[in-house]
Parts: C-alpha cells; sequence; structure tokens
C-alpha cells in the first residue's frame, strides 16, 4: 500500500490484480484505513495436466493509521486496472489550544 498526501487529500493506492472489486472492503475510522477482501481460486479443469498450480485463493487484510484527520464521510474508491485507489479528503484542522491547568494546594 502506498500513502501519500497532497494539500488537500490523503491517497491510498493498493496493487490488487485479478481481484474482483465486489470482494473488496475499505472503512475508515478513527483516522485508521483498513483494506480487506478475498481472491478466489479460478476453476481447474480436470482434463488439464497440471504440472504446476499455483493460483490459490486467500484473503488480505490492511491497516494504517492515518498521518493526519480526513473526512470519514466523503472517501471515494476507484479502480482501475487492478490498482485500488482510495481519495481521503483531508479534514481542516482544528488549532490546538494549550488549557492551563490550575493546582490546588492544601495549607
Amino acid at each position: 500500500m502506498d500513502v501519500y498526501e497532497t494539500e488537500k487529500e490523503v491517497i491510498a493506492e493498493l496493487n490488487l490484480p485479478g481481484i474482483d472489486p465486489d470482494k473488496i472492503n475499505i472503512s475508515v475510522e478513527n483516522q485508521v484505513l483498513q483494506v480487506s477482501g478475498v481472491s478466489e481460486e479460478k476453476k481447474e479443469e480436470k482434463k488439464k495436466g497440471y504440472w504446476r498450480k499455483e493460483i490459490r485463493k486467500g484473503s488480505f487484510e490492511r491497516s494504517i493509521s492515518l498521518p493526519t484527520p480526513i473526512k470519514e464521510d466523503k472517501v471515494e474508491a476507484s479502480y482501475e486496472k487492478g490498482v485500488l485507489k482510495i481519495v481521503m479528503p483531508k479534514a481542516e484542522k482544528r488549532p490546538d489550544k494549550a488549557k492551563k491547568i490550575k493546582i490546588k494546594t492544601k495549607d
């Protein structure tokens, strides 16, 4: 997974060739992007005499903490030529306000 940011967005790209986009789950919660899915094995023809069979099925899951707050309800994803691209608009940063804490003492 490659994750980079522009002035207005955080973008994640994953190479997922041969994966059905309908079998991919994407969620963003508490500044964590999670991508999971399932790749399925192609059907085997019994008539073929395989020398080697390496196409398998399996699942994958990837979670990553995001570098900045994002608008979770505005996330968009696209899948083209085996590349999943997730675009996450940045949320406006709130200025950090330091609050002075008064210490109580007993005399």
